[in-house]
């Protein structure tokens, strides 16, 4: 706070001086030519303001780790993606492959030999090579519950995405060779078509081995990767401290020299924060609050492209949620529209499928369920409940772009519950906590969401239904054989349009037992100082920032 007193403290005088100058360089009555045989009066010339190095993010909670290995939050990822690189990345508005770490890659024919030539020169911040023997090492870390320095809680992401680890019936990678430096091997025990999207994603970013052999508890505190920004500081529920990395490979980037994420809980204190100047960029921007945006000069708004759902979830192992009539019931006793209207207002529609329409696959031909409470008193009878029944309600902690006011958006559904004779207790507790009992199923009813990693249904549908994500993203403690085997099907074939017939089959599947509630798409209104230039907003929920800077 102290460096923007200052700065603002300078700026008021540089004005004055500035204002000065231009009055004594001027022709005109207040300022006549001197008179012949008298000396002009020299004016000093002002130097240029320094544009402004530092971006104060301000965010709605703080993170929950920094390996990207082992987090699955959009807090910590958020941090991670600047201080860490993956082998291949995504464009800069879409989920596009492009190069990464590995700038040019071959694929065999039958899908399962992947070669990556890695790119010259890059090295960690702690001043370690990066070569093909550290990607080699990340993914041995990862894959084999064997390795020592794999983590003994497992990585979330690496399990839904590989098909679990080395030696599981499912795990797609047979081997890693690293016939030189800049080459590594991938060989597959079977095709997997989303291979290439699942490398770009965040936990899948490569970490300095000698960081991690150094103390691999510590890494999750202390990250270490080749990317813009370095990390320097963490105060735990106020801030995270990132520096400019000097060696960065990408010539010319950053163009910042710090980045400081600031954690403000609140949407309306933290927009008070940016228009005041405390803080440069925010998300969790209400809705009823995007005009004020607009109408102020200073600021900017920007939208993020739409590729998450948020859902009202329901363990299935609690009765009574494993009975499907309950769950019907329920899904016909929610409002959509009406919190869309309470809580989004144009920034979001409702969810039919849990995952959106802006994801190729999606089901366009089923109709939801519109609010029926007579519908829902109806099943819960039929289920054995005509009496009502009594549920626990977890509510999210922190806004995220899918579940935009946790709290409030339950008290909304508990009336609505409370109609059909559902009474409900809200509970919550801290993000990280929250995020690790629902994964171990302690929840009744609990909200959630996702935002789509890599612009594939798999990303989506597979994570949360596959009966082997258990324990993983899958929280609603599903096991269908046959969405299973559907969904293996699906990774396995490289032909997109049976790929979409697949993911169709198996939406509908969803949607008929009513595995959860989709409750809405959203897109993100984000706001920031007028003068931030450079900054993208991506899909998939978070960026890095090495092209912004301040005009």
């Amino acid at each position: 706070m102290k460096k923007r007193k200052l700065a603002t403290a300078l700026s008021g005088v540089m004005a004055v001086s500035l204002a000065l100058a231009g009055c004594a360089g001027t022709e005109n009555a207040s300022n006549p030519k001197p008179a012949e045989g008298t000396k002009p009066t020299e004016v000093k010339k002002e130097e240029p303001k320094p544009a402004q190095t530092t971006i104060i993010v301000g965010r709605g909670g703080d993170s929950v780790g920094l390996d990207p290995a082992r987090i699955t939050d959009g807090e910590s990822s958020r941090v991670t993606e600047n201080v860490l690189e993956t082998l291949v990345a995504y464009e800069q508005d879409n989920t596009n492959i492009i190069p990464g770490l590995a700038e040019k890659w071959e694929i065999a024919p039958d899908g399962k030999t992947y070669t990556f030539t890695l790119r010259k020169g890059v090295k960690f911040h702690d001043g370690t090579e990066f070569n093909s023997e550290a990607v080699k090492f990340n993914f041995d870390r990862w894959m084999d519950k064997s390795n020592p320095y794999h983590d003994k809680e497992g990585y979330e992401y690496y399990n839904d995405m590989f098909g679990g680890y080395k030696g599981d019936p499912n795990h797609i990678i047979a081997s890693i060779e690293t016939p030189d430096p800049s080459t590594v091997i991938f060989k597959m025990n079977r095709p997997l078509a989303p291979f290439m999207q699942n490398l770009g994603m965040f936990p899948f970013a490569i970490a300095s081995p000698e960081a991690i052999k150094k103390d691999k508890d510590k890494f999750m505190e202390h990250p270490v990767g080749t990317g813009p920004f370095k990390f320097v500081e963490w105060k735990r529920n106020d801030s995270i401290t990132l520096e400019k990395n000097p060696d960065y490979w990408q010539q010319g980037l950053p163009k910042l020299e710090k980045i400081v994420f600031r954690s403000i809980p609140d949407n309306s204190a933290r927009l008070t924060a940016l228009t005041s100047g405390e803080i440069d960029i925010m998300d969790g921007l209400n809705p009823d609050d995007t005009q004020r945006v607009l109408d102020n000069k200073d600021l900017q708004l920007f939208k993020r492209p739409s590729m998450n759902a948020g859902w009202l979830g329901f363990n299935l192992e609690k009765k009574p949620l494993d009975n499907e009539k309950v769950r019907q019931a329920i899904a016909y006793a929610i409002d959509k529209p009406g919190l869309i209207k309470a809580f989004y207002g144009d920034f979001a529609v409702p969810a039919v499928n849990p995952m959106p329409s802006s994801i190729w696959g999606y089901n366009d031909s089923i109709k939801d369920r519109t609010q029926d409470i007579e519908k829902a008193k109806q099943l819960l009878a039929e289920a054995g409940h005509a009496n009502g029944l009594k549920l626990k309600f977890w509510a999210m902690p922190v806004p995220r772009p899918y579940i935009i006011n946790g709290q409030k958006m339950a008290e909304a559904m508990q009336q609505d519950l409370k109609k059909v004779g559902i009474e409900t207790e809200i509970v919550s507790m801290d993000w990280a906590t929250y995020l690790e009992k629902t994964r171990l199923g302690e929840q009744e009813l609990y909200l959630l969401g996702w935002t789509g990693d890599n612009g594939d249904p798999d990303n989506f549908l597979n994570n949360h239904f596959n009966k082997n994500n258990i324990g993983g993203s899958n929280r609603s403690f599903y096991k269908d054989e046959k969405v299973t085997d559907l969904l293996l099907k699906a990774q396995s074939e490289v032909d997109q349009a049976k790929r979409t017939e697949i993911y169709k089959e198996v939406q509908q599947i969803l949607f008929d037992q009513a595995i959860m509630l989709p409750l809405v798409h959203s897109t993100q209104p984000i706001a920031a100082s007028a003068k931030l230039k450079g900054y993208v907003p991506h899909p998939k929920g978070n960026e890095s920032l090495e092209h912004v800077y301040f005009e």
